[in-house]
């Protein structure tokens, strides 16, 4: 079987009844077949997907902790140190 220009392999699935309703639905509202929307579901599911560029605003912890004792406020400027002088 041949979907356009990629070879299709036949497979098959048991779905609860309510679950296979509701794909039914969304192939009738999108005039699509049932077969048409798995597939979909699962490209957008199992597809390679570019990795997200991550924004500073995304990491809300930065800078939420407090350093305390020998050093503090300097550990992040001087960690290499810090770390080295924890360890000896």
């Amino acid at each position: 079987m041949v979907y356009n220009e990629i070879t299709m392999i036949r497979t098959q699935i048991q779905l609860d009844e309510s679950t296979w309703e509701r794909l039914r639905q969304i192939a009738f509202q999108g005039k699509s077949s049932i077969a048409a929307v798995i597939r979909e579901m699962i490209n957008t599911q199992v597809s390679p997907k570019k990795k997200a560029m991550s924004r500073t605003e995304d990491f809300t912890f930065i800078a939420s902790g407090r350093s305390r004792g020998k050093g503090s406020g300097t550990i992040s400027e001087r960690h290499d140190e810090e770390f080295s002088d924890g360890i000896l």
